[in-house]
């Protein structure tokens, strides 16, 4: 069975109200190939790693979090770009990608499955009354040590997350995936006793320490995984087509 990349693209658009962010990259469709859909390869981050693997799965679409053109880089198409767009081109596969959109939404968003699997109960966002607000906050079904909250993520994602231990049992958390270790600042006006998100910097450890809040970074690629995949699933069962998330490691 197929669908037209533009019912597809359309369909995404409208599942994750696409429109209503300003962003930092067009997102949606952003390289166009073949005209009809068979099969979706979904994956973090657009790289040459998954083009091949895509190519390889027989894809006609690949369908990212993180996509190109992104605000101020280099216009050029020449080296690593180049051969990014080239595979596509070649092969006549479409590039769709979501970016804040994918984080934000209230079901197959990143933020949202994340809490989903580590056991987190949302209340609501981490910025109320901000659309761009990606972050979430809500509580653990009971509270937690520090160490086994930290034991918790690294069964969830299958790798240790670098924690800075605050002084007290962990209940309500605040979490935002990617690279929002900045706003440390929002979660400790929230009131939470931990903060999870993908990356640190060296100002987030004193933060955190300073404010006796637990923090962890448990990588800016494991802590997206889930969007877009949930994303796949849903396009694929919306038009009884196929899907097929390929992660390709990445330590950061």
């Amino acid at each position: 069975m197929t669908v037209a990349l533009t019912a597809l693209v359309q369909e995404a658009d409208r599942y994750l109200d696409a429109a209503r962010i300003a962003d930092y990259c067009p997102n949606g469709l952003q390289v166009e190939g073949r005209p009809q859909v068979a099969r979706i390869v979904s994956g973090v981050t657009a790289s040459q790693a998954l083009l091949d693997a895509a190519v390889e799965a027989g894809a006609d679409v690949v369908l990212v979090h993180h996509g190109y053109f992104w605000k101020n880089e280099d216009a050029r198409v020449v080296g690593m770009k180049q051969r990014r767009l080239k595979t596509l081109l070649s092969n006549d596969i479409s590039l769709l990608a979501y970016h804040l959109p994918l984080d934000v939404h209230p079901e197959v968003g990143n933020n949202a499955r994340l809490g989903v699997l580590l056991g987190l109960r949302s209340d609501g966002p981490l910025e109320p009354g901000n659309p761009r607000s990606v972050g979430l906050v809500g509580s653990l079904e009971k509270p937690l040590a520090p160490a086994e909250l930290m034991r918790r993520i690294h069964d969830v994602l299958g790798r240790e997350p670098l924690m800075v231990a605050g002084d007290r049992p962990i209940r309500r958390v605040a979490w935002c995936t990617g690279g929002a270790q900045g706003y440390i600042d929002q979660a400790v006006a929230a009131g939470v006793d931990a903060y999870i998100t993908g990356e640190i910097s060296e100002p987030t450890a004193h933060i955190a320490r300073e404010n006796g809040l637990s923090f962890f970074a448990a990588g800016h690629h494991a802590t997206e995984r889930y969007g877009v995949r949930a994303l796949g699933e849903y396009l694929a069962s919306r038009f009884g087509i196929e899907h097929q998330f390929i992660d390709c490691p990445n330590p950061a």
